[in-house]
């Protein structure tokens, strides 16, 4: 054979990492005789591609396994992917929208198809790149967060928690997706600042009568003009949730408000009334 004249890395590590993976090199025994030591690769979401920041930690996985295995260990590096539903669920959907076609469209049965067929090309290729990087890990148990065993442990956990009164059905805030239609967790809200803006709602006396407000006051903080009233003011940021409202809370000491405690008022929009 011909020498080659410049190192061909990629030809050398395709050859070499399918021979070390034929001759079992990275699978674990079942030696009770010898000390083990197993990491679990936390799955990536078959979501995308591996980024830097999965070859840096799986660097530091791949070194403590190759030295533990060289130490005489029982060694165990187990890898896997994650189903990230609802992230998986909008890079699908997001693929469909560019045929113009919705999840509505194909169904329930033919959507899951989808999914499946993604879940398949990602995860592929998300073990193709550990593979490329020669990763250790023992690729005869590879698994996936949904596939039937790790299901079946999932559910029998789940009653079992429930059973012991740890899981209950409770009322909370939630991050809902008007698109989805679902809940979501904080991992996958986006938070932005935004500029806010103050609403001022008239909250009108429920018997009619009137009071004396003052608007405009001196240097030592006197009141110096009125204006005749039949309502009080509600400042808010938030005047959706004025709909929600039991109550108006003032300060019982503030001279302005102080002779209308306990009188009703009349809700905006809604017209109940509700006390001050």
């Amino acid at each position: 054979m011909e020498l080659a004249k410049s190192f061909d890395p990629a030809d050398i590590e395709t050859f070499w990492r399918s021979e070390w993976e034929k001759r079992g090199y990275f699978t674990a025994t079942t030696d009770a005789d010898k000390p083990a030591f197993s990491i679990q690769l936390p799955p990536p979401n078959v979501t995308g591609t591996l980024h830097m920041g999965h070859a840096f930690n799986q660097t530091i996985m791949d070194g403590l396994t190759r030295y533990y295995r060289m130490r005489g260990y029982n060694t165990a590096w187990i890898p896997g992917t994650d189903h990230a539903g609802i992230a998986t669920q909008i890079v699908v959907e997001r693929q469909l929208d560019a045929q113009k076609v919705s999840r509505h469209d194909l169904g329930r049965e033919k959507f899951l198809e989808k999914v499946w067929e993604w879940k398949e090309k990602s995860g592929s290729t998300i073990t193709g790149q550990m593979r490329r990087i020669g990763a250790s890990a023992d690729w005869s148990r590879e698994y996936f967060t949904m596939d039937a065993p790790r299901s079946k442990v999932v559910t029998e956990v789940f009653v079992r928690l429930f059973e012991q009164g740890l899981i209950y059905r409770g009322k909370r805030l939630v991050n809902w997706d008007p698109v989805l239609g679902t809940a979501v967790s904080d991992l996958e809200v986006v938070s932005e600042e935004e500029d806010g803006h103050m609403w001022h709602i008239r909250y009108p006396l429920a018997d009619g009568s009137k009071y004396q407000f003052p608007i405009a006051f001196d240097e030592e903080g006197k009141a110096t003009e009125w204006e005749e009233r039949d309502f009080i003011v509600v400042a808010t940021t938030r005047p959706e949730t004025m709909l929600g409202d039991v109550a108006v809370a003032v300060d019982p000491t503030d001279e302005r408000y102080k002779a209308l405690v306990g009188k009703q008022l009349v809700l905006p929009l809604c017209g109940r009334t509700i006390p001050l």
